[in-house]
């Protein structure tokens, strides 16, 4: 025996249709669940990574530092060239860096 087409859900289960708007909605979510949550760092922290930052700044050492990334681990190595206080930045091998997206820090003897 012969099932119709139209019978039941049998137009739809043989469909494997998408809309490209569904498409994108799942793609986006797919990528926000894998969107890394922000550090919050304490009093402590902060102190360590200045004293950190400052003596590669004044000694000219190399610097190990863990950035802020939604998406994957980042790790800035090098020596910090220059601060901006007023812009809450510094320098190292010649690219600006947010302080507010240090995680850590620690200088290599």
């Amino acid at each position: 025996m012969q099932r119709k087409l139209l019978e039941g859900n049998g137009m739809w289960e043989s469909s494997r249709m998408m809309l490209p708007e569904h498409k994108a909605a799942l793609n986006e979510h797919y990528i926000q669940s894998k969107r890394r949550p922000r550090v919050e760092l304490d009093e402590s922290e902060w102190e360590l990574i200045s004293r950190a930052v400052a003596e590669s700044l004044q000694l000219r050492k190399v610097i190990e530092l863990r950035m802020y990334d939604p998406f994957e681990e980042l790790v800035v190595r090098g020596v910090v060239e220059r601060v901006d206080q007023f812009g809450s930045r510094f320098m190292v091998d010649g690219e600006w860096f947010k302080v507010q997206d240090v995680e850590g820090a620690t200088v290599e003897d």
